[in-house]
C-alpha cells in the first residue's frame, strides 16, 4: 500500500531532500496508512499510534545469524571473520562523496511533520480516543526525535537542529544547513526527552513500546555520553570552542563561547538524575547461582540467565522495553547461531578483564586463577557473567541430553558458523527445547532494547566524575551489581588489587592517560554487565580511549597449550572411502594462502587476524585515526549547501576536523 499524501507534505520532502540528498521513499512506503490525506489523518488515538510505531528503529534480534550479539564486533570486546579496514586501517575511509545515508534528514522531518500536524489538534482537543494514550504517543514522537539525533550526535558531533519542515527554497535550506554545537544539539535532545517524560506513560502495552522509563534512561544515557565526550576530548578540535575547532571559522558562529566547566556539571548532574529516578524503583533480576540447567526442565534454573531468552520479557521488572516475536509473523535464529557458532567470539582481553568472585583480579596474588588452559578452566571461579554468558567445552547445549555440550570450539568451520576467537557468548541462548529445536528460523524469544542496570552503572559514572568520590548511592547500586554477578561486593577490593598495567582493556585510557584505578573499575564494570550488549564502541569513543589503538593485535582463547589436541581437529584419512588409520592434522598455521590458525611461534593464543600474512591489512594489529571519533561530511552534501551548489569551501556546512572537503583522500 501507498500514502496517497499532498503536495505540501512532497514539498517537504523535496524540501529535505535538497538539503540533504536525502529522499522520502521511505515515508511513502509506510503501511499500513492508506487512502488518506493530511486532514483525514492524525484525527484519532489510533492513527497516532501506528504512525508512532511505524518508525521504531532499534537494535533487535533478526533473521539469521546472532543478531544483537554481533553489535560489539570490531572492539576490544569481540571480533569477527573479516577486520573493519575501514576503520583500522589508515587511509581506508575515505571521504565519500555523499554520507550514504547518514547526514539525512527524513526521519527527523516525519517527525517534525507529526507535531506541525497532531500538536494543533491537540490543542484543540479535536483528537478522538484517551487523551491519555493520545498524550503518551505525542511523547513517544518526542523520544524518536531526540532518539535519532542521538544517533547523529554520536556520528557527527556538531548538527543542524531542524525543527520544522521545510520549503524547497536554497536559501531556507542554506540557512537551515547551518551546524549547530554538538552541545546545543545534546541540549535539544534533552529537551525534546523531558517532554517525553512529562507526556509518557510508566507502564505502557506490556512494555513492548516506549515508557517513561525508557525515555529518563535514554536522557541518561545522552547526558552522560556529553559530559564524558566534552570531558576526555578537551583540548581537541572536536570540542565546540577548543583549539582548532572548525565552526569557528563560520561567520555564523562568531560570539559563540562555551563554559566547559559548566557543560560537564550540567550533563552530568543530568546524567544523575534521571538514571537515579529509574534505578530506584527498579529491581535488578537475580542470579540463582546455577551456572548450568540440570534435569528435563529449562524453566527458572537461573532467572538471570533466562531473561535474555525469555518468550515474555514483560515479566522482569530489569527490562525496560523489548521486542517480543510470534511464530506466525516474526521470528529469528538467534539461538541456532549460538548452538553452532555465528562467525564472532568474545576476546582474551575482555575474558581476562573478569574479576574473581573473591574479587580480585585474576594477576593479583591469591586470586586463585586456575589458568586457560582449557575454556572451563578460565571460567573457574570467576565473576558469574562469565560463567554463565561464555560457552565452556563442558557447558551443555541442552537439558534433555546429558551427553551433548558445546565442546571444543568450531574455529576451523565455515565462516559463517565459525567461532573467530575460540571463545563463544552464550547470552541469549535458549535451553527452551521449544526454541529452534532444529536448524530453522523459528526462535520467538524476546529481544531486550534497555534494561535497568544501565540505570545503576549510569549513576555510579556520572557521579564518581562530577564528585570524584563513591557516594553512599553509588556504593548501594555498585554493591547490588557485584551481588548479582556473584562477586565480593567490597568493591574497593578489586580497585586496590588493580594493576593497570597489567589489564588489557583499551578503557583504561583516556586519551593517551591512564585513569585512576576506580574510574577503570566503573568502567570495567560496564564492561562485563553489557557483554555482546552493543554499548562497547560508544564507551571507547566517548572515553577518547581509542587513541591507544596502536599496532593492537586481536587474540582469543589459548589454542597451542591443550586445546589444539581436541578430536574434531583431526580426522581419519580415508583412501577410495576406506580408513587408512593414518589421522591428519586439520589445523594448518603455516601462513600459506591454506592456513586457518595462526602460528604457535606468534603466540599461543589464537590470532583471528594473523593467519595468513599476504594481503592482509591488520596482521600486525588495528590502527586508528583520530579523525574516526567522528564521521566525515560527504561533498556533495557540502556542495549543497553552498551559493551555487558546487564550491564544497563556500558551504555553510563545515567538515568534520582532520577530514578534507574533496571526495577520496582519506583522513589527514
Amino acid at each position: 500500500m501507498k500514502l496517497k499524501i499532498s503536495k505540501n507534505i512532497a514539498l517537504s520532502c523535496i524540501a529535505m531532500g535538497g538539503l540533504l540528498l536525502s529522499s522520502c521513499n521511505d515515508f511513502l512506503d509506510r503501511e499500513p496508512l492508506d487512502q488518506v490525506t493530511p486532514t483525514q489523518y492524525f484525527n484519532a488515538e489510533a492513527d497516532l499510534a501506528t504512525y508512532t510505531v511505524s518508525y521504531y528503529s532499534f537494535p533487535v534480534h533478526s533473521g539469521w545469524g546472532v543478531g544483537t550479539l554481533s553489535l560489539d564486533n570490531g572492539t576490544d570486546n569481540q571480533a569477527t571473520s573479516n577486520a573493519n579496514y575501514n576503520l583500522y586501517v589508515k587511509g581506508n575511509w575515505k571521504v565519500p562523496e555523499n554520507a550514504g545515508g547518514n547526514w539525512d534528514f527524513s526521519r527527523i522531518r516525519a517527525f517534525n511533520y507529526f507535531f506541525e500536524q497532531v500538536l494543533p489538534k491537540y490543542e484543540a482537543k479535536s483528537i478522538q480516543g484517551s487523551e491519555k494514550n493520545i498524550k503518551h504517543y505525542i511523547g513517544e514522537m518526542y523520544f524518536l526525535r531526540a532518539l535519532e539525533y542521538f544517533n547523529k550526535l554520536k556520528m557527527f558531533g556538531d548538527f543542524p537542529i531542524v525543527t520544522s519542515t521545510l520549503l524547497d527554497q536554497h536559501n531556507v535550506l542554506m540557512e537551515a544547513s547551518k551546524r549547530r554545537p554538538r552541545n546545543e544539539v545534546a541540549r535539544f535532545i534533552i529537551e525534546d526527552l523531558d517532554k517525553a517524560i512529562d507526556l509518557m506513560q510508566e507502564s505502557f502495552k506490556n512494555k513492548n513500546r516506549l515508557t517513561k522509563n525508557a525515555a529518563l534512561l535514554l536522557k541518561s544515557r545522552v547526558a552522560l555520553y556529553e559530559a564524558s565526550f566534552l570531558t576526555y576530548h578537551r583540548g581537541t578540535p572536536r570540542v565546540p570552542g577548543e583549539a582548532g575547532w572548525p565552526g569557528a571559522n563560520m561567520d555564523y558562529n562568531k560570539g559563540f563561547s562555551i563554559n566547559l566547566d559548566a557543560e560537564i556539571d550540567y550533563f552530568l548532574t543530568q546524567a544523575m538524575e534521571s538514571s537515579k529516578l529509574v534505578a530506584d524503583q527498579i529491581d535488578l533480576t537475580p542470579n540463582s547461582g546455577n551456572l548450568n540447567p540440570a534435569g528435563t526442565s529449562f524453566a527458572n534454573w537461573n532467572p538471570y540467565f533466562e531473561m535474555f531468552s525469555a518468550v515474555d520479557m514483560s515479566k522482569f521488572d530489569e527490562v525496560i522495553f523489548w521486542k517480543s516475536y510470534n511464530a506466525d509473523y516474526t521470528t529469528h535464529g538467534v539461538s541456532v547461531y549460538i548452538r553452532n557458532g555465528g562467525n564472532y567470539g568474545l576476546t582474551k582481553g575482555f575474558v581476562d578483564g573478569f574479576v574473581m568472585k573473591n574479587g580480585l583480579p585474576i594477576y593479583a596474588t591469591g586470586s586463585g586463577y586456575s589458568g586457560d588452559e582449557s575454556i572451563m578452566k578460565t571460567k573457574t571461579g570467576r565473576d558469574d557473567r562469565l560463567q554463565l554468558f561464555l560457552a565452556g567445552e563442558e557447558d551443555r547445549l541442552s537439558t534433555t541430553n546429558d551427553t551433548t555440550f558445546f565442546g571444543a570450539p568450531n574455529i576451523i568451520g565455515l565462516e559463517e558458523v565459525r567461532d573467530v576467537t575460540g571463545y563463544r557468548m552464550r547470552k541469549c541462548f535458549s535451553y527452551d527445547p521449544t526454541q529452534a529445536p532444529g536448524s530453522e528460523l523459528m526462535c520467538t524469544y524476546g529481544s531486550i532494547v534497555y534494561r535497568g542496570v544501565e540505570a545503576y552503572l549510569n549513576y555510579i559514572e556520572a557521579s564518581y566524575m562530577k564528585n570524584k568520590s563513591i557516594n553512599a548511592t553509588a556504593a548501594n547500586y555498585w554493591r547490588a551489581i557485584r551481588e548479582r554477578a556473584g562477586v565480593d561486593t567490597d568493591f574497593n577490593k578489586t580497585i586496590n588489587a588493580t594493576n593497570l598495567a597489567l589489564e588489557n582493556d583499551l578503557g583504561k585510557y583516556s586519551g593517551e592517560k591512564l585513569v585512576d584505578a576506580t574510574l577503570f573499575n566503573i568502567r570495567r564494570e560496564r564492561r562485563n554487565e553489557f557483554m555482546g550488549e552493543g554499548m562497547r564502541m560508544d564507551d571507547l569513543k566517548r572515553w577518547r580511549s581509542m587513541d591507544m589503538v596502536k599496532d593492537y593485535v586481536v587474540e582469543g582463547f589459548n589454542l597451542w597449550d591443550e586445546a589444539y589436541k581436541a578430536k574434531n581437529y583431526y580426522e581419519e584419512v580415508k583412501v577410495n572411502g576406506v580408513p587408512t588409520g593414518e589421522i591428519k592434522n586439520l589445523l594448518i598455521s603455516d601462513g600459506s594462502a591454506k592456513a586457518n590458525v595462526s602460528n604457535k611461534s606468534l603466540s599461543k593464543y589464537l590470532r583471528p587476524y594473523q593467519k595468513v600474512k599476504a594481503n592482509n591489512e591488520v596482521y600486525n594489529g588495528y590502527n586508528w585515526s583520530k579523525a574516526n571519533y567522528l564521521y566525515p561530511i560527504g561533498v556533495r552534501e557540502l556542495q549543497l549547501a553552498s551559493p551555487n551548489q558546487d564550491d564544497a569551501s563556500q558551504s555553510t556546512i563545515y567538515q568534520n576536523p582532520y577530514w578534507p572537503i574533496t571526495s577520496g583522500p582519506a583522513a589527514e
